[in-house]
């Protein structure tokens, strides 16, 4: 394609949303990337999310710093423990602590703004209703209302200059295949940070949701996680 239409991709510094951005960037999207410095306990996310950035020669990519941790309620922003050693029958079950109350919501809604400030109708967002731990603002229905709503939120569509479009072209793969839609692509997967609770420098835990999914994934390509996991029992 030959178009450069402006889209906003958020980018946390995992391996969907290095995905997601180099699909935007093969569908001839001029990519502008978000990321948010949200309070999260794995901050190290964000240093993957400017490698990635960097690797895929983004047009811009810019960090919003917001504070969930005034609400707490996650694993992630709050003094809860990571569920660790869970298998895929346990995934199922429920949705985990690690689910950080209305997050995509706000992230889309940042989104949003920065969209219609760049006048561009187009949004990436790497939610996945097959290979991913049940949160809520993950399913396909979610981003339609969302889109719904977005289209009578802002001065540039009540004026008929932005119909936006949220394009989520991760949600009906499973990990496996997002891993092998990313390789077909060039992503750099060594990049990138998917675990829940990493340590200090960044390696992966391998025992949490995140971590057990991705490994799943790789295996399922006939490949190992460029990654340094701790032990074998990451890839069990």
């Amino acid at each position: 394609m030959n178009r450069k239409n402006t889209a906003v991709v958020l980018l946390s510094g995992g391996l969907d949303s290095a995905t997601v951005a180099a699909i935007a960037q093969s569908e001839g999207y001029l990519v502008h990337a978000l990321s948010f410095a949200y309070g999260q306990r794995h901050s190290f996310e964000l240093e993957a999310a400017r490698r990635v950035a960097v690797s895929l020669g983004v047009a811009q990519h810019r960090i919003a710093t917001i504070d969930l941790r005034a609400f707490g309620g996650s694993a992630l922003t709050d003094d809860i423990d990571v569920p660790k050693g869970r298998d895929s029958a346990a995934m199922e079950h429920g949705i985990p602590v690690t689910y950080v109350p209305a997050r995509n919501t706000i992230f889309l809604s940042f989104a949003l703004a920065w969209a219609e400030v760049l006048g561009a109708s187009d949004v990436f967002i790497g939610v996945n209703a097959l290979d991913y731990s049940g949160y809520p603002d993950c399913r396909p229905e979610f981003i339609r209302a969302f889109e719904m709503m977005a289209n009578l939120a802002t001065k540039a569509g009540v004026e008929g200059r932005q119909k936006l479009v949220i394009h989520a072209p991760l949600m009906q793969l499973t990990k496996a295949q997002i891993i092998g839609k990313g390789m077909e692509l060039g992503v750099d997967y060594s990049l990138t940070s998917s675990c829940y609770d990493p340590a200090p420098n960044g390696k992966p835990c391998g025992q949490c949701d995140s971590c057990f999914l991705r490994r799943k994934g790789f295996r399922e390509n006939g490949i190992d996680d460029p990654l340094p996991y701790p032990d074998a029992k990451a890839s069990q």
